[in-house]
């Protein structure tokens, strides 16, 4: 619950409002007056709200506004009076008050405004943190220009302009949520929110709640109202990343949301309408999922109206050079310093390599020769090599790799990267430009189905 500090010079009405509150579980710090308030404000102490009255001597309660909103601009206030004219009420509300209240008043009443005045302080907070997002989420440039990439382009020039459902299919780190960002940016909705679920990352129960929100009380620790990201993303896009890890509990309330554009929170019957275009990625063989019992076929079906699928960088390696610059220009934009160049040499080395990683790969591999040729100010074949480097034992063949589900081969390369670094699960991940997190969760599925991992895995 919220943690509010309350000042009145009147220790009855003081300790009376206060028990009031904490009864309701809020958290209450009192003060006797302003000056002492002010001294807890400039501690840092957190405040989720702050209820003063108006006539104190010291420091009037005007007064006490006034420096709260220097020291806690965000801060929400509640001033009470009993002396509630027109005037007095203005100059709070033009001083930054939220509301005020008359005494003496009824406990219910001082509840109910104070319930009110935190939701509203909690949705300016979310408010600020969508734009936050939104602008993190900006346009992100596709690119290359080879011919898959050519074909990439207008199909988002299409499909933007539509609120189908899509699927964009690819290995890890070959830019599904690049792709994502600009569909969204180049359609009707890129002026509404951009927001993304990492279905992967968060259990059932959390994910649920993630995706649908939830009421006060709806479980144990719901000690308020959650609203969740499709009603968070109403009229803009929300990304499913890899939609492929969803709970089956879960794959039915999401099916609803796609054919009727509505759902509940958790812990209400109050069904919610909502306009948002979802994009869905996934980097398994969703159809052998359905196949095997695993993903609800009439789900795939639904998300699976406009399927879109990004090559490995692999298949790609004329965009290679293209990609390893742009990199280098946005470590260099970063550090505000000049750009490294890349030798000859160097370029044909990194057209050559196979890229388990992909893109995500080339990225973390430029970023770490920004830094480490910082000196010869050029990035040199000689630096990339041993990074590069495959032993015959450990490689990948990649020709052999034809035909293969995308399941299959992601866990080729990651189990033979593994391998090369001995289960080091931190060199693992970095070689092949993934998070260790995301490693460690594929690693903990494969041992669920039996796959067999080298010890230090």
């Amino acid at each position: 619950m919220a943690r509010i500090l309350i000042v009145d010079d009147q220790e009855m009405m003081r300790d009376s409002l206060a028990q009031t509150l904490a009864r309701d579980g809020h958290e209450v710090v009192a003060a006797g007056d302003g000056t002492v308030a002010v001294q807890r404000l400039q501690t840092g102490q957190r405040f989720d709200l702050l209820i003063t009255d108006l006539r104190m001597p010291k420091m009037t309660g005007t007064e006490l506004l006034a420096e709260a909103k220097k020291l806690r601009p965000d801060l929400p206030v509640v001033v009470m009076t009993a002396f509630a004219t027109v005037q007095t009420a203005v100059e709070a509300m033009k001083l930054g008050a939220y509301d005020y209240i008359q005494k003496p008043f009824e406990a219910d009443e001082i509840k109910m405004l104070v319930e009110r005045t935190l939701e509203h302080s909690r949705l300016k907070l979310e408010n600020a943190a969508l734009r936050s997002i939104a602008e993190a989420n900006g346009p992100r440039p596709l690119i290359g220009s080879s011919a898959i990439m050519d074909e990439i382009r207008k199909t988002i020039d299409v499909v933007a302009q539509r609120s189908a459902t899509i699927l964009i299919r690819g290995e890890s780190g070959t830019g599904k949520e690049v792709v994502a960002l600009a569909i969204h940016h180049a359609s009707p909705r890129k002026d509404r929110p951009f927001l993304a679920v990492n279905c992967a990352a968060l259990s059932e129960n959390l994910l649920e709640s993630e995706l649908f929100g939830h009421e006060k009380g709806a479980f144990t620790g719901a000690d308020k109202l959650r609203r969740g990201r499709f009603e968070l993303a109403d009229g803009g896009t929300l990304l499913l990343d890899e939609i492929s890890e969803i709970a089956q509990g879960l794959q039915a309330k999401l099916l609803r949301v796609l054919q009727e554009s509505s759902f509940e929170r958790v812990g209400s019957s109050m069904t919610q309408q909502v306009d948002v275009r979802v994009i869905a990625t996934s980097n398994r063989d969703l159809e052998q999922s359905v196949r095997e019992g695993k993903f609800r076929q009439d789900l795939f079906y639904r998300l699976n109206v406009v399927p879109i699928e990004l090559p490995p960088l692999r298949q790609r390696a004329e965009d290679v050079p293209e990609l390893a610059k742009h990199f280098l220009h946005r470590c260099a934009k970063k550090e505000s310093e000049a750009m490294r160049h890349i030798e000859s040499d160097a370029l044909r080395l990194l057209q050559k390599y196979p890229w388990p990683g992909n893109v995500r790969e080339l990225q973390n591999i430029m970023e770490r020769a920004n830094v480490l040729e910082r000196e010869a100010g050029v990035v040199r074949a000689a630096t990339l090599e041993p990074w590069l480097r495959i032993s015959e034992s450990d490689s990948v063949n990649v020709d052999g790799l034809a035909g293969k589900p995308l399941a299959d081969i992601e866990k080729q390369v990651i189990l033979s990267t593994l391998q090369q670094f001995r289960g080091h699960r931190i060199k693992t991940a970095s070689a092949l430009g993934i998070g260790v997190r995301t490693l460690g969760m594929k690693i903990k599925k494969w041992r669920e189905e039996g796959e067999l991992i080298e010890a230090g895995a």
